[in-house]
């Protein structure tokens, strides 16, 4: 079995497919940003993280299938540390603060310790791409948030311009027309 379908399994045991989510269940929604990462060129670890991106829950999504304090190893030790970090930062970011100043300040705050981080250029490329990854899913399968979250998006992502993926960023002109 390949990492990708133990990761499967695990969110399965975990209960990720009876979670409801924008357009069918957690388990849908994750695979379809693995899936959608892939297709853009993506690193395996980043379609991994895509995978399990809402294991700890985000800030958007607070239903966790693990818990951070206690079970990252668990995830870790199937996905490897890379990966892991990229889902804990995902989950822990504190979107408000953290997205409207990522591209000044390349920091992630921390909504779980309160502290924050300041990424590298490739750890920056690979959150901003799962960002913006996930949104564009959440907007293609949940039309009552699209009044509020294409134009917010609409907004946001250009200003992520030079920080994500130049396919990603393409994809996101390609639905969100700007």
């Amino acid at each position: 079995m390949s990492t990708f379908e133990d990761l499967g399994s695990l969110l399965l045991v975990r209960g990720a497919d009876e979670l409801d989510h924008a357009g069918g269940t957690l388990y849908v929604h994750l695979h379809r940003v693995a899936k959608r990462l892939s297709s853009l060129g993506a690193s395996d670890t980043l379609v991994l993280a895509g995978l399990a991106h809402a294991a700890y829950g985000t800030d958007g999504f607070p239903t966790h299938l693990f818990d951070w304090q206690h079970e990252r190893p668990v995830l870790e030790a199937v996905v490897g540390p890379e990966a892991e970090q990229l889902v804990y930062r995902y989950g822990a970011c504190e979107r408000e603060t953290t997205w409207r100043d990522l591209a000044e300040h390349h920091t992630v705050t921390d909504r779980f310790t309160g502290t924050s981080e300041e990424l590298s250029t490739s750890e920056l490329r690979d959150f901003v791409d799962l960002t913006i990854v996930n949104e564009l899913d959440v907007l293609d399968h949940a039309p009552a948030l699209e009044p509020k979250l294409r134009p917010y998006l609409q907004e946001l992502v250009p200003r992520w311009r030079s920080l994500a993926s130049p396919s990603v960023l393409a994809d996101a002109q390609r639905v969100l027309g700007f």
